[in-house]
């Protein structure tokens, strides 16, 4: 029978009916469009981390088919222990139970029952010899800092680094240590990357071994369940988004009858009043699931507005709330939208671990209530080089002082203007002088000053657009050239070009022009729809 690896077994510690699935219904997930360059940055992460304890031996061995041959890393893993290799990455250990049931009478399709043998399985990161034992170091690309005890940030990290010393034990390993390597959150790179600076090492001894006493009865059940046929029946909770949101939530909301729009769909807010996913539960669990369910219950200026939008097709407009909104505005008119790429591992100086680098804005300019739109941009060369200082220069010719910019959720772009200011001490006094001029588009949308029933319980540029202009294909996204068509979409291509053709290169960085030219257009036609419906 096929038993467990490190990924089989922490989906069960969430759901068991999370590994079901992930065995038995794979096609039911529902793959987040980040998941792809989040597995890129922790391939580079681990690659990176390989080195940190000087030379290392990496276990690998390929199948003629292009798989994995589990059996040839295992006997590479053996022969290096036995060596005295120092450090062996991707050392991998199969740990073979065999079963045997004795006086049982079982249909004759089912013979294996009486026995088996499960075979579990793990690769360790980073296998360390320590004296006459091993230390296990689970590498992971979060980010951390490295003198931070919070222990509730580390506890989801301790079934996967237990499940490993459980197999190595079974083994005979000596397991000496368990330790997680993360990205160091507080460095800042300068010069030639410090792996030493760049990873935090946290010593989990305690959060593993109060997990490894689970570990064996886990694994007992875990494997019994992928024993059946029968798909196991689990209720909504907690853990279909704690420690990490599971893919396969839509799939078990249809199994329990929740279709959309339900309670999961009402607008979350922000801060402690916000309406949070447990207490989307708890109303889960009151039976108010449906909006009708919801609709005499008081949960919240925006929520109500929402629910009555949707079961009536009312448009929500506060022409007081906008107009003074729109009073704040002054001329000439800036609209910018920043586009950044983030790196798990820094490669500029003055950089951070998952630092945002800026490298494009578009910028749309109204003089005067009579004058024509102006659009000005920068897209930083694709050649590798640091984008942010000839951004930052650009920008400081483009906006003046004083004037007034607008954004659309400002905290972004005021984020990375100061982040600016605070590396380029000479252009910080005009730089922040932008930030401190910004004002934010999203604010009346916040404010339930203007609501329709397309924007379906989100204020995002991206709901709102379609919501204000359905019929209007120039303001469509999906209309962009297919290479960048959101924001997840310019993150990744950007990076991507410096090692692209001629022709492809140019082609991409034209569709990231066109891109971030309709965020601002977009903002200029939401402004003019906010002016009409002040009237």
């Amino acid at each position: 029978m096929e038993g467990l690896s490190k990924s089989r077994y922490t989906a069960f510690c969430q759901c068991p009916k999370n590994l079901w699935l992930k065995v038995f219904k794979p096609e039911e997930a529902t793959v987040d469009a980040g998941v792809e360059a989040r597995f890129e940055s922790g391939n580079e992460v681990g690659d990176l981390a390989m080195g940190l304890f000087g030379d290392y031996k990496e276990a690998h061995a390929e199948k003629p088919d292009g798989g994995l041959d589990l059996a040839k890393m295992v006997e590479q893993t053996r022969q290096w222990m036995q060596d005295g290799v120092e450090n062996i990455c991707e050392a991998s250990f199969t740990y073979d139970r065999e079963h045997v049931v004795e006086n049982v009478t079982l249909p004759p399709d089912k013979p294996w029952f009486t026995k088996w043998t499960e075979s579990h399985y793990c690769a360790v990161d980073i296998l360390r010899k320590n004296g006459d034992g091993w230390d296990i170091y689970e590498v992971k690309s979060t980010s951390f800092p490295e003198f931070n005890g919070n222990e509730a940030k580390l506890e989801k990290y301790a079934p996967d680094i237990a499940y490993q010393k459980w197999v190595l034990k079974k083994c005979g390993v000596k397991v000496t240590g368990t330790y997680l390597v993360c990205l160091n959150s507080d460095y800042v790179r300068q010069g030639d990357l410090d792996l030493q600076q760049l990873f935090a090492v946290i010593d989990m001894k305690e959060l593993v071994e109060n997990e490894y006493t689970k570990v064996s009865t886990r694994v007992r059940r875990a494997t019994r369940l992928l024993a059946k046929e029968q798909e196991p029946e689990m209720e909504l909770s907690e853990h279909c988004m704690k420690p990490y949101a599971c893919a396969f939530w839509n799939y078990c909301k249809r199994q329990h009858g929740v279709s959309s729009p339900s309670v999961f769909d009402i607008y979350g807010g922000k801060g402690r009043g916000g309406f949070t996913f447990n207490k989307k539960l708890d109303c889960y669990h009151q039976g108010l699931v449906t909006f009708e369910d919801l609709r005499q219950n008081d949960i919240g200026l925006i929520q109500n507005m929402q629910i009555e939008a949707a079961l009536t097709g009312k448009v929500f407009i506060n022409p007081d709330g906008i107009r003074k909104f729109l009073e704040k505005l002054t001329y000439p008119l800036y609209f910018l939208d920043f586009e950044t790429m983030q790196d798990a591992v820094p490669q500029y100086d003055g950089a951070k671990v998952y630092g945002q680098i800026t490298f494009q804005y578009s910028l749309h300019i109204k003089e005067s209530e009579t004058a024509k739109y102006e659009h000005r941009e920068f897209l930083a060369p694709s050649n590798g080089s640091d984008p942010r200082r000839p951004l930052a220069e650009q920008l400081c010719k483009d906006i003046p002082k004083n004037v007034c910019t607008l954004a659309y959720n400002k905290m972004f772009e005021c984020g990375r203007i100061r982040e600016l200011a605070a590396l380029y001490p000479d252009l910080a006094p005009h730089l922040l002088n932008i930030a401190d001029h910004i004002v934010d588009l999203i604010d009346p949308f916040r404010a339930g000053d203007y609501y329709v029933p397309a924007m379906g319980g989100s204020f995002s540029i991206k709901s709102v657009l379609p919501a204000l202009f359905p019929d209007e294909p120039s303001l469509n996204y999906h209309n962009l050239d297919e290479r960048c068509q959101n924001g997840g979409d310019a993150m990744t291509i950007f990076p991507r070009i410096k090692d692209m053709e001629p022709e492809e290169a140019a082609a991409s960085r034209e569709a990231l022009l066109r891109y971030c030219e309709l965020d601002t257009w977009a903002m200029v036609k939401v402004w003019e729809k906010l002016k009409e419906m002040a009237k």
